[in-house]
């Protein structure tokens, strides 16, 4: 055990520098460490949102809303449906009671529609393989002709599920636009979604951007009729009324099927209008989407149309002349930061539901530096305390401990640097506690050393045997303690697992530097003093 082949000896030594280099990037300013020569690390320490200050939210998808929503929509899937065959006579076409429904007027159509409505229970794949399948909807039927659509209760969770997903990855579209350093943004139970974005010093900000649904829609306005007449008594069908964002708004009776929305955009970008030089945004439509705006805009050429941004209307030009570029200009007293957040907005794409503000919490950067001076105190007051014990109690063999346990916090500071995971004020008490866990296996080295000099071995013979038979007590030891933080970063969350990532570096740094780097620095003063008696 104590014998070192020259490639071992270069490997443990080699992976200690490139520890060493990995560490260096964090002990100068980020500005310096980019102007360093390519072949050097350039990567930091990355601060969580405890320690350099950001912003905290946590978003709950707003189910109410989505039902609604999807609900509506599948009332139109359900008029599309019937209108294919002018012979199915219906009334009654609504959304009631958490459900969609619809009533066939003559009983002898009554089993034709239901073969027409019946694919609009849109299965689902249900498992994470994508075997087998669940539907969205249970169509039932009743007395009078009566069909009727409500959720089914797997169907509606697996909808949340993706609706989650597709959130998760709109969000982070949108804050990467921002700049922010390593956002943490991931699923929170069913339903919800947390969103961390450390060094943020504009927290309203990304609320407004991460919180705007952003469903960007064109609309053709019905100037057949007066929009207080329509407030007052009911919009004509297939309209409804919505408001600008003026103050006070002004009411626009538009059509409700959009003519384009926002999944026809390819790009857009805050500009100046090269007239007035207000900040507008520019956009351009894909190739479907060009044709589609301009059939719409070559025939209705002096009526105007309203750009709609989750149901409030941004602005109403009018169509002067066909506009068959695929490209336009959203223009709506805007200024430079909100036209370039909408043209964010518009850039990641709508989310798919609203999201609600369950929690919300803002850390100052203050705060973060006073975490990060109580982390440097509590990790020196431990390397202090633990560099003494050992070398009161072990002598020689404690600076050899104490050697190893540097580098095993070298270590762990560059595989967090490297692997760029986010270290968190739990986390430097995971790094604290990860030293008193590395000295531990030294312990158990040296108690055995002992045990096995007393037993009448020689000094050689008792240490190489030391190292040997604790090994597997210290395997045993490390791997429940990994087991331990795997679970907690699976199920954990937030500074949970913050610690559990720190705990499981550190444990893997730990045998390393407890049983070969020790090991190696035993054997190299073996192999130079030749004892005859062990130090401890």
């Amino acid at each position: 055990m104590l014998y070192f082949a020259r490639w071992k000896i270069v490997l443990i030594v080699g992976a200690v520098i490139l520890g060493i280099l990995a560490v260096l990037p964090n002990l100068f300013p980020k500005s310096s460490v980019e102007n360093w020569p390519s072949w050097l690390p350039h990567r930091q320490i990355v601060l969580g949102l405890d320690l350099q200050g950001g912003a905290y939210l946590l978003y709950q998808v707003d189910r109410q809303d989505y039902e609604q929503k999807r609900l509506t929509a599948l009332v139109g899937d359900i008029r599309t449906a019937l209108r294919e065959d002018p012979r199915i006579g219906y009334t009654g076409l609504g959304v009631a009671d958490n459900g969609a429904q619809v009533r066939i007027r003559d009983t002898a159509q009554f089993e034709d529609a239901q073969e027409r409505l019946a694919d609009l229970v849109n299965p689902l794949q249900s498992t994470l393989f994508g075997q087998g399948t669940v539907n969205e909807f249970e169509m039932t039927t009743g007395e009078g002709g009566l069909i009727r659509f409500t959720f089914t209760e797997d169907g509606l969770a697996q909808r949340i599920r993706s609706i989650v997903q597709q959130s998760i990855e709109v969000i982070r579209r949108r804050i990467d636009e921002l700049g922010t350093t390593e956002p943490s943004i991931q699923r929170e139970g069913e339903d919800r979604i947390l969103v961390e974005a450390p060094g943020l010093d504009d927290p309203q900000r990304l609320k407004a951007l991460v919180g705007q649904t952003a469903q960007l829609t064109f609309h053709l306005v019905d100037n057949s009729v007066d929009p207080r007449q329509a407030i007052e008594q009911r919009p004509p069908p297939g309209t409804t009324v919505l408001y600008s964002l003026d103050d006070p708004p002004q009411p626009y009776v538009v059509e409700e099927a959009p003519l384009l929305n926002g999944e026809d955009l390819t790009d857009a970008q805050a500009t100046f209008n090269q007239q007035t030089n207000e900040p507008v945004v520019t956009f351009r439509l894909s190739t479907g989407g060009a044709r589609k705006f301009g059939n719409v805009t070559s025939n209705n050429v002096g009526r105007p149309f309203a750009i709609v941004l989750d149901n409030e209307v941004i602005s109403a030009p009018v169509i002067r002349e066909p506009i068959l570029g695929g490209s336009g200009q959203i223009s709506g007293n805007f200024t430079v930061q909100t036209a370039n957040d909408l043209a964010i907005l518009l850039r990641a794409g709508a989310l798919p539901a609203k999201l609600e503000i369950v929690e919300e919490r803002t850390v100052g950067p203050g705060l973060g530096q006073d975490s990060i001076e109580a982390g440097k105190i509590a990790a020196v007051a431990a390397v202090i305390g633990v560099t003494l014990s050992m070398i009161l109690v072990y002598g020689l063999f404690g600076v050899f401990a104490n050697i190893a346990l540097v580098a095993n916090v070298i270590l762990i500071l560059a595989l967090l640097s490297l692997l760029q995971a986010t270290l968190t004020l739990p986390g430097i008490a995971g790094i604290v506690l990860t030293m008193g866990m590395a000295v531990d296996a030294n312990v158990l080295i040296y108690e055995r050393i002992r045990e096995e000099a007393k037993s009448g071995r020689s000094a050689i013979t008792a240490i190489d045997t030391g190292f040997s038979r604790a090994l597997g007590t210290i395997l045993d030891a490390n791997i429940t303690t990994l087991i331990a933080a795997v679970i907690l970063f699976q199920l954990g969350s937030g500074p949970v697992r913050g610690f559990a990532v720190t705990l499981a570096i550190g444990i893997v740094t730990t045998v390393f530097s407890a049983f070969l780097f020790t090991r190696l620095l035993v054997a190299q003063w073996v192999r130079m003093k030749r004892p005859s008696a062990i130090p401890l």
